[in-house]
């Protein structure tokens, strides 16, 4: 039996065209982009940082407690120096030079106003944590919410994205997400404004968008999505970026399975209850419940029963 023969430098030849024939789809000559594998890892380790005791080294004193923890700074005021130089590069900034002067000055200092953040975050995570442990029955305890629920990891992850992205760091807080999304199937945009006390119950197929505005003492369950009724666009027919098209939802509202609330004016009242697969497009007055006409089930003897 012959084996067959490959033109392999046809294919070669017809590749590289098709890289020439559109540039939006490579980046051949361009600065390297950052590590995602790197930014995943360097999450991990700030998830070390927030929780110490719970992931990584788990046996630590207070004689020992200080030097771990400048051990672990130290490392990730490295690493995020580093991989915000190669984000900061691949958007242009300091000539797509990741490695200089300029650009490692900027990523330095970018780095060290996150990690001074840190204890912010701490203190709105822990309250998170709380919330979780206080809206569902089946939580045992603290412990078990910070070191098994999706949802509070991905709310864990939303925190420390949020931070960076509010210091303008480019394309490091949409990894950072994106990863909690492919873990949890919670997708929540690193940009959205999020209150204290949030608690996200089993996170599967949550959706918060770009400029949603939560309040504090919000409650989310599986499949609630935060989106835009529509996307306006310029005379050129392109997207309008910038403006608020995702809803607002004030203090103390719980949100249901599978409730859909859409557009940048939509406004869910404070204390309002948004039943299971209610669909929102408009604004909800204060402590309202929303809620779905019960379906008409019709129960038929199955043939040959």
């Amino acid at each position: 039996m012959n084996e067959r023969t490959y033109d392999i430098r046809g294919l070669v030849e017809a590749i590289v065209a098709s890289y020439r024939a559109d540039e939006r789809t490579h980046r051949i000559g361009q600065t390297a982009l950052p590590s995602r594998e790197r930014i995943v890892e360097t999450a991990g380790q700030l998830r070390q940082l927030v929780f110490c005791g719970y992931f990584g080294h788990k046996r630590l004193g207070w004689d020992d407690v200080g030097y771990h923890i400048g051990s672990l700074v130290r490392r990730l005021a490295e690493e995020l120096t580093d991989e915000i130089a190669h984000c900061l590069s691949s958007v242009g900034r300091h000539e797509g030079n990741p490695q200089a002067e300029a650009c490692r000055a900027e990523a330095a200092e970018l780095a060290e106003q996150f990690l001074a953040r840190i204890a912010r975050a701490r203190e709105a995570l822990a309250l998170d944590a709380q919330a979780a442990y206080d809206g569902d029955p089946a939580a045992k305890s603290i412990d078990e919410v910070i070191y098994s629920y999706p949802g509070f990891y991905a709310v864990t992850i939303y925190r420390l994205a949020h931070e960076l992205a509010d210091l303008s760091v480019p394309l490091m807080p949409r990894i950072m997400t994106e990863h909690a999304h492919s873990v949890t199937g919670a997708d929540i945009h690193p940009a959205a404004r999020i209150g204290r006390r949030f608690f996200i119950d089993h996170a599967t197929g949550v959706v918060i968008g770009e400029t949603s505005r939560i309040g504090d003492n919000v409650k989310c369950y599986q499949g609630v999505t935060l989106g835009a009724k529509s996307f306006p666009k310029d005379e050129r027919g392109r997207l309008i970026k910038g403006l608020q098209r995702h809803p607002t939802i004030e203090d103390r509202v719980t949100i249901y399975p599978n409730a859909t609330v859409l557009g940048g004016e939509t406004v869910i009242g404070e204390g309002a209850t948004i039943g299971g697969n209610a669909y929102i497009t408009s604004s909800i007055p204060p402590h309202t419940l929303v809620k779905q006409k019960d379906p008409e089930l019709e129960m038929l003897p199955k043939r040959g029963g």
